[in-house]
């Protein structure tokens, strides 16, 4: 047998309850000794000492079955296997358009959603992006944190105007696992209204062929008009207009989304065309090359409470049923 350790170590104090009511009896029955001496009588048992020892055993086994006493018995080791996988999410006013319901930006997280209840081991990671871009969920393979992140994606958490698809594209990249030989992959989430047209431009420079970049286009063709919403964000208070006073239109511009994914050896889907084409995503990542990424130690116990309980127990019947004999004297 290995050595022994406990698992509740910090359950010696439950030691303290017990140890009163020790106390307690011990002073009890020396003073039910007086007042039988002042009767001229006394307890007489060729037991007694026994019974005290038993009762001290007993006691101290059952404490020591509250400490969860266990055995290591063996190690196994548990390897993770997966990909990493950074959504890039378009933040722009422009995500706010309603050609989709609720709106491109709340479709765009539902998308993401429903892709995180696909995956299994794969490790992912937040770069929401407009003007600028920076990792809002570095990568993890804890979805249910990865949901919360999510939840609190919106429009207003990067200032300024215009999208920058090159931007995150680039950070993205430089935040990889650079020792891995898993494939890398980006999932581009937008409405593909780029104003500063670099994209190309970032994924010629970057000489990877394990980068796989996806793109989801967010939006219809025909568009809709950007809402205008009041200084707290929560009311809506008419449509943006440019400096001529139109009203702003924003399209899906699919070309450009179609573009950054063949150049990024990946593909291109359109939300608006319904869930067959987040699926024919879904079954393209779970195609690619996979590797590890961490390994755990878990340590199998053998659960040994029983052998000091049940012996416990036992000692404290029998100091009980040991009997006692009054005399008078």
């Amino acid at each position: 047998m290995d050595l022994l350790e406990f698992r509740y170590p910090f359950n010696i104090i439950f030691a303290v309850l017990p140890l009163a009511c020790c106390v307690l009896l011990f002073l009890g029955s020396k003073k039910k000794e007086r007042i039988l001496n002042r009767l001229n009588t006394k307890t007489v048992s060729k037991y007694r000492i026994l019974r005290s020892v038993l009762s001290v055993l007993g006691l101290g086994l059952i404490l020591i079955s509250l400490l969860g006493p266990q055995s290591l018995i063996g190690v196994t080791k548990v390897h993770k296997e997966g990909l990493d996988i950074y959504f890039l999410i378009d933040t722009s006013n422009s995500m706010l358009v309603e050609d989709v319901k609720p709106n491109r930006i709340s479709m765009a997280k539902n998308i993401i959603e429903s892709i995180i209840d696909k995956l299994e081991g794969d490790r992912i990671g937040f770069i929401p992006f407009s003007s600028a871009a920076y990792i809002q969920m570095p990568l993890t393979d804890d979805y249910q944190l990865a949901r919360m992140f999510l939840e609190v994606i919106d429009t207003d958490m990067i200032g300024g105007g215009g999208t920058n698809i090159g931007t995150a594209l680039n950070l993205a990249q430089k935040s990889f696992n650079n020792t891995s030989s898993a494939d890398r992959v980006v999932i581009i989430l937008s409405d593909g209204e780029e104003h500063n047209s670099n994209s190309l431009n970032v994924l010629k420079s970057i000489s990877d062929d394990r980068l796989k970049v996806f793109t989801i286009g967010i939006g219809t063709e025909k568009g809709g008009l950007v809402p205008d919403f009041d200084p707290s964000g929560a009311k809506k208070t008419g449509y943006k207009k440019d400096k001529n006073g139109e009203f702003v239109m924003s399209k899906l511009e699919a070309d450009t989304l179609k573009d950054i994914a063949s150049a990024g050896n990946g593909a291109y889907y359109q939300a608006s065309l319904g869930s067959g084409e987040i699926s024919s995503l879904t079954k393209k990542i779970s195609s690619l090359k996979r590797d590890n990424y961490s390994e755990n130690e878990i340590k199998r116990y053998k659960q040994l409470y029983q052998y000091f309980l049940g012996p416990g127990i036992l000692m404290f019947l029998i100091a009980y049923l040991i009997p006692e004999r009054r005399v008078l004297t």
